[in-house]
């Protein structure tokens, strides 16, 4: 799972590259023009994804792994 920061005028460049199973989770941030990104991703991808969110604006990335995706 991960889990980020995200400006509005980036959001388009992340979500282009960003795995999920249907659709990421997007909510904004308290009176903020940022986002907050959460996707289901698997342990092959995320080592190479990871720079390439920080190179199209990410920040505050956050890797944490599920006990259980129904």
């Amino acid at each position: 799972m991960l889990k980020m920061n995200v400006s509005e005028p980036k959001i388009n460049g992340v979500i282009e590259i960003l795995p999920s199973l249907n659709a990421p989770t997007i909510a904004h941030l308290y009176q903020s023009s940022w986002l907050s990104v959460e996707t289901v991703v698997t342990k092959k991808v995320v080592r190479d994804l990871i720079p390439q969110l920080i190179k199209r604006g990410a920040e505050g990335i956050i890797e944490y792994s599920l006990n259980k995706v129904i």
